[in-house]
């Protein structure tokens, strides 16, 4: 009777032992499916001073009422979707509160000529237009003017940009526009690797850029060794941009696309054409005339073939004895 006894305590604790498991693995699993049920906090990419603060601090709600830029006072301040909004007043505070949808910057505040580009730029207050009810703020005079060439084809481009563009904190990512064009880049989209396009017009030289003096142009990244050449770039880029994407001018003339060295280069009827190596200069310069036509004529066709894609080099040329 005793061992019964025993036999059914002992089967009574295992009963509890696995009925407290069963309901540990049933509560983790209950959580599991709340914690995930969860909406995630969103994630905002805003043009924030160090205080956290958009628009340097100026008033959203003036641009639309008082059709100007106004400081506004931490006094009368607010957060919105990860931003600090100071306004000029409490009536507009009142306003921002009531409808923000109505009156935060596009994009983040950063400026939207940058983002239909694919990229981010810091903004000037002053640069501002109200386009169906959408306030968007441009960097500079040069973003101005290229906004205005398309307005309306460059909000839906930084509209559709936008998400990429955030999500990669501004970084440039490649639109579809520059997936028509073909480059000799890095993996960081620089070409010419980082020297500075305008001094070989200027100093007849190759100098090394600095990535804070940048400009894009065709889908290529260029450095600049100065605040002026990059404004000098950036006004006429098609004057600078060297000739075949920046891929050799003697493997073009051969229907190849190879790699430069960019201290070998000419300048060549305003046109700046780079070289691999020493032979393959000495072979273009045997018949410069009839190499640069002849690499006219295969650069199209190699657009047609690589552009948009993961570019390959070509095996070299065999050096040919001078």
């Amino acid at each position: 009777m005793t061992k019964m006894i025993r036999q059914k305590a002992e089967e009574t604790r295992i009963f509890r032992f696995l009925f407290a498991v069963v309901v540990m693995i049933m509560t983790a699993m209950l959580i599991t499916v709340t914690v995930n049920a969860q909406p995630s906090k969103e994630q905002y990419f805003n043009n924030l001073d160090d205080r956290g603060v958009i628009l340097d601090g100026y008033d959203p709600v003036a641009f639309y009422t008082d059709s100007k830029p106004v400081k506004g006072i931490a006094e009368f301040q607010t957060t919105y979707q990860g931003a600090i909004y100071y306004f000029s007043s409490s009536d507009h505070l009142a306003l921002f509160k009531s409808n923000p949808e109505k009156y935060k910057p596009q994009f983040g505040g950063w400026c939207a000529y940058a983002v239909s580009l694919g990229r981010t730029a810091p903004i000037d207050v002053n640069n501002f237009s109200i386009v169906d009810g959408r306030l968007f703020l441009q960097h500079n005079q040069r973003a101005v003017n290229g906004w205005k060439k398309d307005v309306t084809g460059n909000i839906v481009k930084a509209d559709k940009y936008w998400p990429d563009v955030s999500s990669k904190n501004g970084k440039q990512i490649i639109t579809d526009e520059e997936k028509g064009f073909l480059n000799n880049t890095d993996p960081d989209g620089v070409t010419l690797q980082g020297f500075d396009v305008v001094a070989y017009f200027t100093d007849m030289k190759a100098i090394k850029g600095d990535p804070k003096y940048a400009a894009r142009y065709n889908g290529a990244t260029y450095w600049f060794s100065s605040e002026q050449n990059a404004g000098l770039f950036k006004d006429h880029p098609e004057k600078y941009a060297p000739q075949y994407g920046a891929f050799c001018g003697y493997a073009m003339s051969l229907g190849k696309l190879r790699p430069v060295n960019p201290e070998i280069f000419d300048v060549i009827d305003g046109r700046l054409i780079l070289q691999h190596t020493k032979d393959a200069y000495d072979q273009f310069h045997k018949n410069l005339n009839g190499n640069i036509m002849k690499a006219d004529n295969n650069w199209p066709d190699q657009v047609k073939k690589h552009a948009g894609k993961k570019v390959k080099f070509d095996k070299p040329a065999k050096p040919v004895n001078s």
